[in-house]
Parts: C-alpha cells; structure tokens; sequence
C-alpha cells in the first residue's frame, strides 16, 4: 500500500532566509522532520519556504501561498505548515485569511487543504525586542546580528574581535542613540570573508529587508493584540505550538556557556538580548488556559514569569493551541543553530546562551512535531482500513 502523499512547509522568521547559495535556514529540520514523518508512514514533500524577510505578515503570507500554489497545487494532498517565530504567524494568517490574500490563485481550496499549524518559538501575543529593532539603531543592529547568523552558518563561528565589538554595543544599548561608525565598519568586515558573488547575494537580500520592514512594527504586543483579535483559528485545522525557554543570565548561564574568551563574549551578547526581550508588558498576555499551565509546570517545573524568554520571544508569548513540545533552548537552537561541528552537517551556534540544547533534544522536538502533524493522518488511514 502506497504511503499517502502530505506537502509540508517551513516558513523562516523574520530576516529569515529559505538559502543564500547552500546556506540554508532549516538544513537540519528538514532533515530529521523528512525522516520522522516517514517513521509514521507519511511520504512528506518538504519545502523551505523563500518569504519576504521583514515584510508585513500579510505579504508573507501571500509569498507562503503562491509557493504553496507552485508546489502542491497539482494535487489535493494535505498541506501542512510548520512556522519558525514569525514564520507561524504567516500561517496562521494564511489559513484564516484565505481567499482574501489572493485574486488570482485559488487561495480558499489551497488554505483548505491545510490540516495543522505548527508554530515554533512565535511572538502570538507579540516580543518587546520588536520595540527596539524599530528603532534606526536598533535596525542597524538587527542587519548585524542577521549578518552574524549568515556568518556563523558559514563558517563555525564569528571572529572574536567582531564579537566583543558586537558585545559591547548591545551591552549598551539604553545609551545608544544614533547609529556609531563602528557599526557600519562592523559590517563591511564581516561582509568582506564572503567571496564576491556571496557578498552580492547577502547585499541583495538586505535590500530587500531595508524596502519593506512593515513586520516589525507588527510583532509589537500591542499590535498582535489586533492581529489575534482579527485571526481567528479554523476549527478545521489543528494548531499545535513548540514552546522554547532559554536559560536567565546569571552565574549558572556564565558557566554553561563555557570560560573561553569566545563563549563568554558570545554569552554576553546573547545576556544583552534576553533582557530585551525580558521586558513585555504585564497586560499584553492573557492568562493561559489549565493545559498550558499543566505542559510549562511539568516541562519546566514551575510556571514561568513574564521575563522568561528564548532569547528573542517571552515564553508566555510563544503558546497557541496545543502545547507540541516544551524545551530549554534559545531562539534558533530549535532550528538547529547550536554547538554540534561534529554532526554530518555540523550544527553551529550563533549565540551561546548555556541553554544546554543538544542534538538530543533536537531530534525529540521534532519527533514530537511530527507526531502532531502525522496524527489526524494516521487517524484518517486507520479509519478508512476499517471502512475496507
């Protein structure tokens, strides 16, 4: 009996990228979701989607349709969405927007085949790092720590000189006003370790990002309290979020990072961001339903606060619809961005948070999101083989 067929998408989060020549953003998750979707009998098409880096939800998500469009729309097989931060939101829009995202594709059958949202580490109820990207410095800075990610895929690792120099600005950061020479300096340096056609790609893909930067404005709480209150979830469709909570800076995060120069100028940074993110406003998160507060007590062995974070989005702000996988991680371990070189391909770390994250965890993540996304699958094969 042939396997049934199922369309599955990863759509980055914002200055994500699908790949710059073979950099790609999700080279590990689709990897091991391929893998572990076949282990529940799913014969998965996988496809990293290309999306407008920070452009407004809406227009990513009609970049995440027409590619839906382009890949499964010569078919009728389930189509299921798998978003990173911001890249969840993308979905959920799509699939509550529909047929108003689109005049010229078939966007209500397309987002009717969707059968589970899954989102991974998203700003649902909005990140307080969002405020200060808005601001010219801090949109300067993003374009570097972006930079940095490009960087550290690459090649293992940023030089120290760049990273105690990023270090030092985020440190800080309440002082900075204006973007410095220093930063734009910063830049050029990193940007000249590319060979020249990588240095048009990364330069093509920035000015991308400085025409259209819509989506930051609109990952404020504020604001994503109007988007949830204009995006309504389909009953028809199962919504599953993986939660990701990273270790608070102190005396225990400094060890776990490690005592090299390196890991502790990297920790630094990672300590500079965590407290921006550790500022969400107290009445911009709604009280989470018993089973969420049954899945973070038991993953985490208390309820976390409003200052716990990953990083880059605050905990509480990561839930919606069914709790898929809670674990302790940054931002971009959950994709794969954490210290493995060994592993064939090597897992990298952009910033060491001392979370602890490891390939372990890695691999029972995304087990546990292909469970979720396989189960109505399953559900609906084993019913019709009794039907038969």
């Amino acid at each position: 009996m042939a396997r049934p067929r199922h369309h599955v998408f990863l759509v980055p989060g914002f200055f994500g990228f699908a790949n710059l020549g073979d950099l790609k953003y999700f080279a590990h998750v689709q990897e091991i979701l391929e893998a572990r979707l076949a282990e529940h009998g799913l014969d998965a098409h996988v496809v990293q989607v290309k999306t407008a880096p920070t452009s407004s939800v809406k227009k990513r998500a009609q970049r995440l349709l027409q590619q839906m469009h382009d890949h499964a729309g010569g078919d009728d097989a389930p189509i299921h969405l798998v978003g990173h931060s911001s890249g969840g939101l993308d979905a959920r829009l799509l699939v509550a927007a529909g047929g108003s995202l689109s005049n010229d594709l078939p966007a209500d059958d397309l987002a009717g085949r969707v059968r589970s949202v899954v989102s991974v580490a998203t700003p649902h109820h909005g990140t307080p790092t969002a405020g200060f990207f808005m601001t010219v410095v801090g949109g300067r800075v993003l374009q570097i720590l972006s930079l940095s990610m490009i960087y550290t895929l690459r090649y293992g690792k940023l030089p120290l000189s760049a990273l105690v120099q990023m270090a030092g600005f985020l440190i800080k950061l309440d002082s900075l006003v204006t973007p410095s020479d220093p930063l734009d300096q910063l830049y050029d340096d990193l940007l000249r370790d590319f060979s020249d056609d990588r240095q048009r790609e990364i330069r093509e893909f920035f000015k991308e990002v400085g025409s259209d930067q819509s989506l930051i404005g609109q990952l404020m709480p504020q604001a994503m309290e109007v988007f949830n209150a204009v995006t309504r979830n389909d009953p028809a469709v199962r919504y599953g979020c993986v939660v990701a909570r990273a270790r608070a800076p102190g005396v225990g995060s400094t060890l776990a990072a490690g005592l090299s120069p390196y890991a502790q100028s990297s920790h630094a940074l990672y300590v500079a961001i965590w407290n921006l993110a550790s500022r969400h406003p107290t009445d911009k998160v709604p009280l989470p339903p018993v089973d969420h507060v049954r899945a973070l007590q038991q993953a985490y062995g208390e309820m976390p606060d409003l200052k716990a974070n990953d990083g880059m989005v605050p905990v509480l702000s990561q839930l919606w619809g069914e709790v898929v996988c809670c674990v302790h991680a940054d931002h971009h371990d959950v994709i794969g961005h954490f210290d493995n070189p060994d592993h064939t391909p090597p897992h990298f770390d952009w910033i060491t948070s001392g979370s602890g994250f490891r390939r372990t965890e890695f691999e029972r993540l995304w087990a546990a999101v292909a469970q979720f996304v396989a189960r109505p699958a399953v559900a609906a094969v084993d019913a019709r083989r009794k039907v038969a």
